[in-house]
């Protein structure tokens, strides 16, 4: 116990050295000595390229941190030359964050074993449809230990319910894994433009330590002990903008999007109270960045609202399928599937009818619904 208790003792000095050097300027401590925090990023996508430029500004502040950064890419061609290459050449992914540039000691991996090797810090920022393979790996690559971080926006479901992709990666790892949700368009984190995000941790020491990696003057991180009503945000919200994206293709105007946004709004709050209500879920989640805040700008700014647009705007002739892969260049729609999980949940709790936006979004998506039910489904 006495030396647990030690152990805990070093850890907490440990985090205190390194927050007192957070107010350092960006690249004080250049390429010194490594620190003992190794961290790696699943995921090369817009969103963990605009995480991954921060995390790699940051380990080079930090004394806490090594100065590498691995980022695993799933890789492919452009242009005949593989794209790890072009981004460890150039410090730039020229095709799902092209013009911002990476510091140096951020390494493009297209190998998941190398790219986690002795990682004692891993961020997870991936469709979380490819998420499950790739765990076996990971895991036999990663330190003993492990801290985890999910920036992922979605859920999955079981026979049970609902599994929050958090909870999948505790189960797989047993490991802590905090979640990072925010009112983060990529293209605006891209140019170092200032935003919030916000980091939802069970064990305070590892929220601490994700708040460092992550806080930036570009960046503001705030920090909440509720990983459930952060996660749950970060999913649901891209319900809501699905719905927005409709309301714009449609050309209605700002009264009514605000009233779907308001509408939306409610829906994520009741079924984040009704499916999760003995988890400590704040209503003061919902006024952090990775509630109202990442509800907004993803209604005004995001992909989903992009896709919902152009379906509306073609009356629905074109699958969100279509417009999915001529609009986002690789990119994945993660809307449209939420709303598909979470009708089969709500299918499955017989619950439709108490949640009739989502239930709508769904519809209009995927059946015959006509789109000007949006606004005219009874809410």
């Amino acid at each position: 116990l006495d030396t647990a208790l030690a152990s805990q003792e070093d850890r907490r000095t440990m985090l205190k050295r390194a927050v007192s050097k957070a107010a350092a300027p960006f690249g004080a401590r250049g390429f010194a000595a490594a620190g003992s925090e190794k961290i790696a990023m699943v995921g090369s996508g817009n969103f963990g390229s605009a995480l991954v430029r921060i995390l790699g500004r940051n380990a080079t502040r930090h004394d806490v941190f090594d100065n590498e950064v691995r980022m695993y890419v799933h890789e492919e061609m452009i242009d005949g030359v593989p794209l790890t290459k072009i981004i460890n050449e150039t410090n730039e992914n020229v095709k799902y964050l092209k013009g911002a540039k990476f510091t140096p000691n951020v390494i493009a991996d297209p190998d998941i074993t190398s790219a986690m090797a002795g990682a004692t810090m891993i961020c997870f920022c991936l469709p979380h449809q490819f998420l499950k393979p790739m765990v076996p790996k990971i895991k036999a690559a990663a330190a003993p230990g492990v801290k985890l971080l999910s920036a992922i926006k979605g859920i999955d479901f079981d026979e049970n319910g609902i599994v929050l992709i958090s909870d999948i990666l505790r189960k797989e790892f047993d490991a802590d894994c905090s979640v990072l949700m925010g009112a983060n368009v990529a293209n605006d984190m891209a140019t170092d433009a200032f935003c919030e995000t916000t980091i939802g941790y069970k064990d305070p020491a590892n929220g601490e330590l994700f708040r460092l990696a992550y806080d930036d003057f570009s960046l503001k991180v705030g920090t909440v002990q509720d990983t459930v009503g952060v996660e749950l945000c970060g999913a649901l919200k891209n319900i809501v903008a699905i719905g927005a994206g409709f309301i714009d293709g449609l050309g209605m105007g700002g009264n009514t999007k605000a009233a779907i946004i308001r509408i939306g709004l409610k829906e994520m709050v009741k079924f984040c109270k009704m499916f999760y209500p003995t988890d400590g879920i704040s209503d003061d989640t919902f006024l952090e960045s990775c509630g109202v805040a990442d509800l907004i700008t993803t209604c005004y700014g995001g992909r989903n609202r992009k896709c919902a647009a152009a379906f509306a705007e073609a009356n629905k002739t074109k699958s969100l399928e279509v417009i999915e892969a001529e609009l986002l260049g690789g990119q994945k729609l993660q809307g449209t599937l939420t709303a598909k999980e979470v009708n089969h949940i709500l299918k499955m709790k017989g619950l439709e009818h108490e949640f009739p936006f989502f239930t709508t979004v769904y519809k209009i998506s995927y059946e015959d619904t006509p789109l000007s039910a949006i606004t005219e489904t009874p809410y």
